[in-house]
């Protein structure tokens, strides 16, 4: 099965998708996230463009804890192996109470006139399970959110066109 070469991004995204702002307790971020079924939501700036991506995975740290840098001691010193502010950096989002403590800036986004197919491409080589759908003509610019399983959702649901 392949996707027709003419299918785009918005008709297979999710338009107007639910989305937090990074002073969202993540408390609240939880809940949504399990109530309504999905794996992640778009952070959006108080002047609703887009901060980041809170999602399950960066919610692991919350239960995964965090590993302390290997390390050496030499002559009463601590040489650490490992850069220490990446441990820091982690702690932080173990700890943390809101989504901007937890969410992750690296956001991989797309426009809605783009093909399913760059689509699907650009999640495969960027091993995302999401891209949040951007159009700057648009006020906010988060117009949807397009996920692996719409792209394959579309696909199964096009079969017989091949």
């Amino acid at each position: 099965m392949t996707i027709p070469a003419e299918a785009t991004v918005r008709e297979v995204m999710t338009p107007d998708p639910i989305t937090v702002t990074p002073d969202t307790p993540l408390r609240q971020a939880i809940e949504l996230l399990a109530n309504r079924r999905i794996s992640g939501l778009p952070v959006l700036k108080e002047d609703s463009t887009l901060a980041g991506v809170i999602s399950e995975a960066e919610l692991m740290w919350q239960e995964s804890g965090v590993n302390r840098p290997p390390y050496i001691t030499l002559l009463d010193s601590v040489i650490f192996l490992e850069n220490p502010a990446t441990y820091e950096k982690e702690l932080h989002k173990a700890l943390g109470q809101q989504v901007k403590d937890v969410m992750s800036e690296k956001v991989t986004t797309i426009a809605p006139d783009t093909t399913l197919r760059e689509a699907a491409r650009l999640m495969h080589r960027k091993e995302v399970p999401r891209l949040i759908v951007v159009d700057p003509n648009a006020a906010p610019s988060v117009v949807g959110i397009i996920t692996r399983g719409d792209v394959i959702r579309y696909m199964a649901s096009h079969q017989d066109d091949a």
